[in-house]
């Protein structure tokens, strides 16, 4: 077989677009305003050609990258870009997933292009935008309650910031200062992936560099194709259930059938439950993006992350579901909640076929945590947003990891030092909660316990997921401990639903246990045993050294 390419120059197109990507990344790290840009890492980065086709991704958050490209598109439908310009959106009804994540694009014009060929891309978690509650993840019963929703519009016009469209922004969140400093954060971030662009397609010609982003989104395509065609043909079901949608009680129901047929496979969310009141509806976007993550796991190495990979999969939804939620359904959980469990599923079915490759459960929920109120320093308004980690489902040959963000999410800890000295809270513990973990032949990873006292009054709302439905084990592995939620008021404890909207006051504590992960076989007492024992060997050994 005779390539039509250079496979040196392949890869260094690979690196050098990815590193592109890495690089705004970086950039919007180190200029970002609120803790959750610069501590917490919640935002990813990526690149498009003029079609909208995503050709590489910084390795950031993965429930943003899967559905980063139908934002770029919308964005491209519907915002003739020139030169200079930044088009914002974050509407979940055009390809968006909740309101906090505003993404920004920008056209890049080389030499002599009438055209945008390439486009730049970002999306940051914002700490609030607006809505009924602080943090903008309410318990909500439609998009209107959950913040300010923004279509396709240009932030920045050939160059220069739009105030009218800043302004309204603005008027629309909280804190306006934190906001103001993030959104500018993101268009410099935009600005170092044009300019890396330009200088890449001077340095070896427009020409080269387009064929090698269709080179490598096929490339991405032959190894997903191949590692589809090592899964046996055939239809793999699972289904799995979120606690409930935080406003009706009762699961909702996640239900995915996989059909395989040769180097093809349908993945089908069709027989899901109905979209519900509250916000656990998920958009098409987020389902697509967990079919994305799933996939390009399963296919492992260092290949890029392109829309190459989604070439030989069709996602099939029906609207009107919790996994293809319609207008103006509440959203801001679908996101952040049911994207896991869409994982869950998704990894559940393929588990049948791949019994050898496939882990346990994981936590499953990202465990959204939101304060706001006045902060008695300053005598200004403050929002704070953070997710927490649980534990990791064991695999077929180790034992999972404890405390650790797991699939959709890849956020950082948001540091004790970082989280005190921006907000009137103070941590009294972050620990592993031992014990958690789903016991097997390999053990699940624990989760977290996390206690916060506020240390003035404050509105908290809790979304997470795990609280009454444990995260399943494997091949007769144990299922990991569900989370748990527990408010200290004047001495007294009350145990607190998976998601809940209540105030505080000063001295109050909550007390968040997250769950852990599933265990993965059966368990055989002696070889438990004896890898506790030469983990502690090792350990000892470690210590000598």
């Amino acid at each position: 077989m005779t390539m039509s390419f250079d496979p040196i120059k392949l890869e260094v197109y690979k690196n050098l677009f990815s590193s592109i990507a890495e690089e705004m990344g970086v950039a919007l790290c180190r200029t970002g305003y609120s803790p959750n840009i610069k501590e917490r890492r919640d935002f990813s980065c990526a690149l498009f050609d003029g079609r909208g086709e995503m050709v590489a991704q910084a390795a950031h958050i993965a429930v943003h990258l899967g559905s980063m490209p139908l934002s770029v598109k919308s964005a491209v439908e519907k915002v003739p870009m020139e030169p200079g310009d930044v088009v914002i959106v974050n509407d979940p009804f055009s390809g968006g997933t909740h309101l906090p994540d505003l993404t920004m694009v920008s056209p890049v014009y080389p030499a002599g292009a009438r055209s945008p060929l390439f486009y730049v891309a970002n999306r940051a978690h914002h700490a609030d935008i607006g809505g009924m509650s602080p943090g903008s993840l309410p318990l909500s019963t439609e998009i209107f309650q959950e913040g300010f929703r923004i279509p396709p519009v240009r932030l920045v016009a050939g160059e220069r910031m739009q105030k009218d469209v800043l302004a309204l922004i603005l008027a629309n969140v909280r804190t306006p200062q934190e906001r103001e400093g993030d959104l500018t954060a993101q268009v410099a971030a935009n600005r170092i992936g044009e300019r890396r662009m330009l200088e890449v397609c001077g340095k070896y010609g427009t020409s080269e560099v387009l064929r090698y982003t269709e080179e490598l989104k096929g490339y991405a395509e032959r190894m997903t194709r191949a590692a589809v065609a090592g899964i046996p043909d055939g239809e793999y079901r699972f289904e799995d259930w979120l606690d409930g949608d935080g406003v009706l009680p009762g699961p909702v129901r996640i239900s995915v059938t996989v059909s395989v047929r040769g180097d093809t496979a349908v993945v089908d969310f069709s027989d899901s439950a109905p979209q519900v009141r509250g916000s656990v509806n998920a958009t098409y976007a987020i389902t697509l993006s967990a079919v994305f993550y799933v996939f390009r796991s399963i296919v492992g190495g260092d290949i890029p992350s392109n829309a190459g990979i989604m070439r030989p999969l069709r996602v099939v939804t029906q609207p009107g579901t919790v996994v293809d939620a319609r207008f103006p359904a509440a959203v801001a959980a679908g996101n952040v909640e049911t994207s896991q469990r869409i994982t869950d599923v998704l990894l559940g079915a393929l588990a049948q076929a791949l019994p050898e490759r496939i882990p346990a459960a994981s936590a499953g929920t990202m465990n959204n945590l939101t304060v706001g109120g006045v902060d008695p320093r300053t005598g200004g308004a403050y929002a704070y947003y953070e997710t927490i980690g649980g534990g990791c489902g064991a695999t077929p040959a180790h034992d999972g990891a404890s405390a650790v963000q797991t699939h959709m999410t890849n956020t950082m800890n948001t540091p004790v030092e970082a989280l005190e000295h921006a907000y009137p809270l103070k941590v009294t513990r972050y620990a592993i909660r031992s014990g958690s973990g789903g016991k097997g032949r390999f053990s699940g990873g624990d989760g977290i316990h996390r206690d916060i006292e506020f240390l003035a009054p404050a509105t908290v709302t809790m979304i997470s997921e795990r609280r009454e439905i444990p995260p399943y084990g494997l091949s007769g592995g144990e299922p990991g401990s569900c989370g748990e939620d527990v408010l200290v008021h004047r001495g007294e404890e009350t145990r607190l639903p998976g998601k809940f909207h209540i105030t505080v006051e000063t001295g109050d504590r909550l007390l968040v246990s997250t769950p852990g992960g599933g265990g993965f076989g059966r368990a055989d007492r002696s070889s438990s045993n004896n890898r506790k024992t030469s983990s502690r060997q090792r350990t000892r050994q470690d210590q000598k050294r």
